[in-house]
């Protein structure tokens, strides 16, 4: 009988999330039953919709929500061979049962020199994320702008890297000296640091003087309420997160943006990826592909042992992370 380690959610979060919100608890599983297999967390992905999902899809005492790659070590369904890779809604869980409905083989013929990890980050749902946020909402082409805020992450850098592969200008708005040097690494025409620009409105005109085609949102706030202002006639916004805002106690209000969005004739659309799940084998196939041809980087955060999965959590909401921020088992 396999043990498992899990990290419950001890308490809903009052604002920031703290050491004593969580729990680490020992769960004995059973046997896999017929169709079931039994799995072995590789790594596991910590991601910033964790912190407003959990007020609205999570009670107190249940298993933290999240991804992770996984091992089959147990097999009773002819689908999962054991030995074979999945990607699972599995949550944070050293070791799962599961029947399979909630699980994603990784294809047999995953190139050896892109590390199994990359399956929740760049050729998975972050990386899915950017790629539908242009070409479904903001249905970016080539010559237009692009801004992207929080681009030094998961999400942010890849939309960044593929809107210059469809032959956009794009402009990164990161918090770290580091975030900025490394979004020049990957080709953003316009880079700066939101923390130590003497003034954000400034360093979005300087940046891009004639405004922006596309925004891609994933702070909110007031970083939104300067940027939207900037946009083109037409623009297009499309709205993946607003971190700025998860761990507030008492909601945030204005500016209002109205004026700007009826006389600009803005689209501002929010969207959760699963929409387009019907495209995400073939996009990942796409999204790999520019990995392997060197069109596409990722960059990985990488804290070992399931014990810190809390401290790794609050760590990517500060922002310490450089990309993908990934818990190693």
């Amino acid at each position: 009988m396999a043990q498992a380690k899990t990290w419950i959610l001890k308490k809903h979060f009052e604002g920031f999330p703290k050491d004593s919100d969580f729990e680490l608890k020992l769960e004995q599983l059973s046997e896999p039953k017929d169709g079931e297999v039994l799995l072995e967390a590789l790594f596991l992905s910590v991601d910033p919709y964790m912190r407003p999902y959990s007020r609205v899809r999570m009670q107190e005492g249940d298993v933290m929500i999240g991804t992770q790659v996984a091992k089959v070590i147990k097999s009773n369904n002819p689908s999962f061979a054991v030995g074979c890779h999945v990607v699972g809604r599995c949550g944070w869980r050293t070791h799962t049962v599961s029947d399979g409905s909630d699980l994603t083989k990784i294809s047999d013929d995953w190139p050896q020199d892109v590390p199994l990890s990359h399956a929740i980050g760049a050729i998975g749902m972050p990386g899915l994320t950017a790629l539908y946020g242009l070409e479904e909402v903001c249905a970016i082409k080539s010559g237009e702008t692009l801004l992207v805020n929080a681009a030094a992450g998961a999400v942010g850098s890849v939309a960044g890297q593929i809107a210059k592969l469809k032959g956009c200008k794009v402009v990164g708005s990161a918090g770290s000296d580091n975030k900025v040097a490394y979004l020049k690494e990957l080709g953003f025409d316009e880079a700066f640091n939101y923390k130590t620009v003497p003034s954000l409105e400034e360093a979005l005109k300087k940046a891009s003087p004639e405004g922006y085609d596309c925004y891609f949102e994933n702070v909110g706030g007031p970083f939104s309420s300067v940027a939207i202002p900037q946009m083109k006639a037409f623009g297009r916004i499309a709205v993946c997160g607003g971190i700025s805002l998860y761990n507030d106690t008492t909601p945030q209000t204005g500016p209002y943006i109205h004026m700007h969005m009826i006389f600009k004739q803005l689209k501002m659309e929010g969207f959760l990826v699963g929409r387009w799940a019907h495209k995400n084998e073939e996009s990942l196939k796409r999204m790999l592909t520019w990995m392997q041809e060197g069109k596409l980087k990722c960059k990985e955060h990488v804290t070992v042992g399931f014990e810190n999965m809390p401290a790794a959590f609050m760590g990517m909401l500060q922002g310490e992370n450089i990309g993908k921020a990934v818990v190693k088992v």
